[in-house]
């Protein structure tokens, strides 16, 4: 057996390394190839290598803007062969691009053909576009052959390739960039053109200027795509520090398409917006009825501008859609500006100043490069002129020479040879300031570029006219160089020249701003958007639920006709009407206990005829359980904290809760109150500790007990039944629910005051007031004989001062008011006492609600047929809480009252009006 053979030695030229050190090592160089050739712009002309070389190859191959379109397949092939080592693709793509007026604040390509669209679509291929610079690429490009800026050898060194444009405008700042690199991106926002070069000017002239100061030139960014920009105080951190966020909406208008129909109109769209992706999630929102009241939506947009039209249902409010669609899709984005770009060769975050400082350093550079190269030219051209004066004024000694030498060199040598009088071009050579010819004691040798121009000169030259053109140009020459010469030895000079450059650029490329900027304080909530008003709320038997302004409804005179308030689908009838305003909370509890909290804004709206939207879908967990109670809450939340909810049930059950525990409600309800088969809830009010609770029943009957600890005590939990509050009839039930002021007096106090309170409105209507059939109708049962007795007018003033008048209605139309004191306060679950005397059929058999009214309101009566009225209270008489009545409502056939309710405000359109002679009523 043989020992193993050694380990190989490795050659001399290789270095063992580690791997992590490789890795980092190529890992870096990855990185910044990337950040510095390919992904972030160069601050001097706002371009990365890409669209740089495309418009460098273009303006080498002649597609300038004053020649014909050419294909885009042949400038993509000569950028791709001499200066960019990617593939087609990526070259289309950025060519592409800055041909798209949605994505390019100016564009630099001049495209002809299918360059895609603001909807994502695709370009046509290269083979069938054709493109040419825009006039606006010149201004980038122009000079760029005077030696302005540094060249480098391209990718195989075939070829050389500029390091940056002489960009004679700030295009990083109008056109902005995006780009992502390793380890860092950038996003630069679009400007306005007009508005860059004005704060450009501004610094050249002032280079102090301040960020407030230069933000009065240039307030925001201005995106080719329009649209509003919300707020300032992004923009300034922006432009103050390079990073911001700005808010970005669509310009949307609502607009009446055709009677009662409306529609949400988008003409502009924030910038990089997929027009047709934005239109895919409108209408996936629209499907997951995340956003709803939307019922079409269709792209109307054409060559003359964008216009997207988003139909909104008649219930729905176009604002509060439009806010939703703010918040959920993109016609509201935002744009985080990262102002990161390549100063130096370096990555470097830059602020509004430091990108204006940068450019006008680097324009000051051209200027003074391509100065010194035209100083060359010019004093190239001088030197040769000054030959051809040396020649022209000794001709005859120059053809001499010339014609005895044996060849051009030899005639060349002769002339730099011989000596010449240097008295007629000394004053030149100062004037040009040309060291190339030496004077000695008055003579003077040609160059050999010199020598190398007489050869070359044409006979035609030795004419007088032209000896005159030679002369001419040599001052034309002179007085450039002079120029030139200022123009390199002066800052002054060059800001001047500077700024005259720029101010030709600016007649070329500035446009109107397209974006506005508006103040911005934060997101609207949709209520906001929402027109305070107050709303009649109607819920129908079937469960259709609807709001209506109030105006809509003006008052009438006392057995007016009425108006139709709601269409009825089959037998469906109103059972349930009550006024609120816009922004009040509701809460809604069904016939199973739950209860239900909605915004008034939010209920559907529609006219006095409309049947309204179904609960169901409001609800949507609502299941087989229909509303029985609904409670407008009190706008100010901080008043929830001191109130308190009752409960009432048909059966005569009542409950008391905290309001607060139903502050947070969510979506698919709230368990309120258990409640025992066959039981639903007829109403719920709030109260407060000490105040006395009222119960009217069908039958005519009623309650009124105090509301204590003792009495009434409040429920910990909300899945409690409640105690019995009255007990009931057989076949009873009870109907009304509402809260009194407590008011301590005597029996005898009661009585005194309310015959008082009658002598004094019977002296107050004795003129041509008509006597109710049953004015007359007994004193309540526990009525105390006060013979003689009286109250202090001091007493009586407390008293009326305190007094709540109840409105009693039966469904045959009748009515009257009576006072609370006709009411006394007793112990919770007695049998009560009598609430309304029936003294004939018409006058109806069952009361339909018992509630508590002001003087100088409203209140409004619908029946079964679906007839609304709206009588004042005034035109009701007040009486014993016995008596039947007068006629409220006049009804037809075997139509009867469903629902009362009141009106709290009085917004009638002028007052009583004339009856009508035939039926002695209004008229709806």
């Amino acid at each position: 057996m043989t020992d193993a053979p050694d380990q190989p030695i490795p050659p001399s030229d290789l270095v063992p390394v580690t791997i992590e050190e490789e890795m980092r090592s190529s890992y870096l160089a990855y990185a910044m190839s990337v950040i510095v050739s390919r992904a972030l712009p160069d601050v001097r002309d706002g371009l990365k290598p890409v669209h740089r070389r495309i418009l460098y190859a273009m303006r080498e191959s002649g597609f300038t803007a004053d020649k014909p379109y050419r294909k885009s397949a042949r400038a993509v092939g000569d950028v791709m062969g001499k200066y960019h080592p990617h593939g087609d693709a990526s070259i289309y793509d950025a060519m592409v691009r800055m041909a798209q007026h949605w994505s390019m604040r100016v564009k630099l390509i001049d495209g002809q053909g299918n360059f895609g669209s603001v909807d994502g679509d695709s370009p046509a291929a290269m083979r069938y576009t054709e493109a040419r610079l825009a006039k606006a690429a010149s201004f980038l490009l122009d000079d760029i052959d005077r030696d302005t800026v540094d060249f480098q050898p391209n990718y195989d060194e075939s070829e050389h390739e500029p390091k940056v444009l002489p960009a004679s405008f700030p295009n990083l700042l109008i056109n902005g960039a995006t780009g992502i690199a390793v380890g860092m991106a950038t996003n630069i926002p679009t400007h306005n053109p007009g508005e860059v070069i004005d704060a450009t000017l501004a610094m050249i002239e002032n280079p102090d200027i301040t960020l407030e100061e230069l933000m009065k030139i240039i307030p925001g960014p201005d995106f080719p795509t329009g649209g509003l920009i919300l707020g300032r105080s992004g923009i300034r951190n922006a432009f103050a520090t390079g990073r911001g966020s700005v808010i970005i909406r669509a310009k949307a208008e609502v607009e009446e398409i055709r009677k009662d129909r409306k529609a949400i109109v988008v003409t502009e769209i924030p910038y990089q917006v997929n027009k047709a992706t934005l239109q895919e999630r409108i209408a996936e929102l629209v499907r997951s009825k995340q956003v709803e009241g939307i019922s079409d939506i269709r792209d109307e947009s054409d060559r003359s501008g964008m216009r997207v039209v988003i139909e909104i249902k008649r219930e729905a409010t176009p604002e509060v859609v439009l806010n939703q669609l703010y918040r959920f899709t993109q016609l509201q984005t935002s744009f985080g500006v990262n102002m990161l770009a390549l100063n130096g060769g370096q990555p470097q975050l830059m602020g509004l100043r430091e990108v204006l400082s940068a450019f006008i350093a680097f324009r000051e550079e051209v200027i003074l490069r391509r100065a010194r190269f035209d100083l060359a030219k010019a004093r190239d051209r001088g030197h040769i002129l000054v030959g051809l004066v040396i020649a022209v004024a000794n001709i005859d000694e120059v053809i001499r020479l010339i014609r005895a030498a044996p060849d051009a060199a030899t005639a060349r040598e002769s002339l730099m040879a011989a000596q010449w009088d240097a008295a007629e071009v000394e004053p030149l050579l100062a004037l040009i300031h040309d060291e190339g010819n030496v004077v000695i004691d008055g003579q003077v040798r040609l160059t050999e570029a010199q020598a190398r121009g007489i050869l070359e000169l044409r006979l035609q030259r030795l004419t007088g006219l032209e000896r005159e053109k030679i002369q001419n140009e040599l001052t034309e020459v002179a007085a450039k160089i002079n120029e030139l010469l200022a123009i390199i030895g002066s800052h002054i000079r060059r800001m001047e020249v500077m700024r005259e450059e720029i101010l030709i650029a600016r007649a070329e490329i500035a446009t109107p701003r397209m974006t506005e900027i508006t103040d911005y304080e934060g997101d609207q909530t949709d209520e906001s958007l929402i027109e305070p008003g107050l709303m009649v709320v109607t819920i129908t038997r079937d469960g259709f639920i609807k709001r209506t302004p109030l105006e809509v409804f003006r008052a009438q005179n006392r057995g007016g006709r009425g108006r139709t308030a709601a269409g009825r689908r089959g037998d469906d009838i109103v059972v349930r009407s009550f006024n609120a305003h816009t922004h009040q909370w509701v809460l809604f509890f069904s016939s199973g206990g739950k209860a239900y909290r909605e915004k008034v804004w939010r209920l559907p709206e529609a006219s006095p005829t409309a049947k309204g939207r179904a609960l169901v879908n409001l609800l949507p967990d609502l299941g087989d359980d229909s509303i029985t109670a609904v409670l407008p809450l009190p706008q100010d939340e901080e008043l929830w904290e001191s109130l308190h909810l009752v409960f009432g049930t048909a059966s005569g059950g009542v409950r008391r809760n905290r309001l607060s525990d139903f502050r947070n409600i969510r979506a698919s309800g709230l368990i309120a109150m258990k409640l025992d088969e066959g039981d639903r809830l007829i109403g719920v009010a709030t109260c407060r500790e000490g105040q006395d609770v009222f119960l009217a029943t069908r039958k005519a009957r009623c309650i009124r007990f105090q509301i204590t600890d003792e009495t009434l005590r409040v429920f910990a939990g909300r899945d409690s039944s409640g105690v019995r509050g009255i007990k009931l009839a057989e076949g009873d039930e009870v109907n009304s629910l509402c809260v009194l002021n407590h008011v301590d007096a005597t029996v005898e106090e009661r009585q005194l005051y309310l015959r008082a309170a009658a002598a004094k409105r019977r002296a107050e209507n004795a003129a041509g007031e008509d006597e109710a059939e049953d004015a007359t109708a007994p004193e309540a049962e526990d009525e105390v004989a006060t013979a003689g007795a009286t109250l202090s007018p001091e007493r009586f003033a407390e008293l009326e001062a305190g007094e709540e008048i109840l409105l009693t209605v039966s469904d045959g139309g009748f009515g009257r008011r009576s006072s609370a004191y006709d009411y006394r306060v007793s112990g919770r679950a007695g049998q009560g006492i009598s609430n309304m005397t029936f003294s004939s059929s018409k006058r109806g058999s069952e009361v339909v609600a018992t509630l508590p009214v002001l003087p100088g309101t409203d209140v409004m009566l619908v029946t079964n047929a679906g007839r609304l009225i709206r009588v004042p209270v005034d035109q009701v008489r007040i009486m014993s809480r016995q008596a039947s009545g007068v006629t409220v409502l006049r009804l037809d056939g075997t139509e009867v009252v469903t629902s009362v309710f009141p009106v709290l405000e009085d917004d009638s359109e002028g007052g009583d009006a004339a009856p009508d002679e035939e039926n002695g009523t209004e008229n709806a």
